[in-house]
């Protein structure tokens, strides 16, 4: 008897001990479990946004040529707003990305990549982190939208919008030139259309060098990706993208000159 009532009083510590050992390890792996879901959670919604604003805001391109230098050069990186085509409209100037419209892109061989490098490349794409369809696109400035009267060249080898010549000091020359190597074209820009050209006018394939396609050298406004408006990469060019809209300051609105 005296022996069962000695051995009471050290179980009971015992248990008691234990009780609070397991009381204080379920704290700390319920604080675990919260932490990485919560981390799982935050990672999905991020992934989320990133994803739908490179759907429906602004995507990410590579320059792959020298047609629009010197504003953007070979391999710059670029965003391109998304919400105009849907909300609003173009203005001359604007630089804007497109889907060819037929026949002005060369079908050249595609490079051969690892199945690695495409499943990789296509998942960043998703997100808005790589740009694999770059070489699908083209990218000019706006010179004439729809209903404007677009000629060239006069005398200084300008071109006119709606009987005003614009002045287009963005325009990259060959050492000696002062205007563009003329390539006539007197067009009126349908409806739902543009006209657009290279500011490297030597060096961009652009509407002019298209008219014999089936679309004239007009650009559809369905297939208008978006308006480029800043430079990502490299970041010693990092910065908005000029518009030039105060050149086509004098332009008179189609039907008004």
């Amino acid at each position: 008897m005296s022996d069962q009532t000695a051995s009471t009083p050290d179980a009971m510590p015992s248990r008691s001990r234990a009780s609070r050992s397991r009381a204080s390890s379920e704290p700390r792996r319920r604080g675990w479990g919260s932490f990485l879901r919560d981390l799982v959670v935050i990672v999905v919604i991020a992934l989320l946004v990133s994803f739908l604003v490179k759907t429906f805001v602004v995507r990410s391109f590579y320059i792959p040529s020298a047609s629009m230098e010197n504003t953007l050069m070979i391999k710059d990186r670029i965003l391109v707003d998304e919400l105009t085509p849907k909300f609003g409209e173009y203005s001359r100037g604007d630089v804007v990305v497109f889907r060819d419209p037929g026949g002005w892109l060369d079908n050249a061989p595609a490079q051969e990549r690892s199945p690695f490098v495409e499943v990789v490349d296509w998942v960043l794409s998703l997100f808005g982190l790589a740009a694999p369809d770059s070489d699908d696109h083209l990218i000019k400035r706006v010179i004439g939208t729809p209903g404007d009267h677009v000629v060239c060249c006069n005398a200084l080898g300008q071109t006119s919008v709606n009987g005003v010549p614009i002045d287009e000091t963005y325009v990259r020359l060959s050492p000696g030139a002062t205007a563009p190597e003329p390539v006539p074209y007197d067009v009126t820009v349908p409806d739902d259309s543009l006209w657009v050209l290279g500011d490297n006018r030597n060096s961009s394939r652009d509407s002019r060098f298209n008219q014999a396609q089936p679309g004239q050298g007009f650009v559809p406004i369905d297939n208008v990706v978006g308006r480029a408006f800043v430079i990502t990469w490299p970041f010693d060019r990092f910065g908005l993208i000029d518009f030039h809209h105060e050149v086509f300051a004098g332009v008179p609105a189609p039907g008004e000159q």
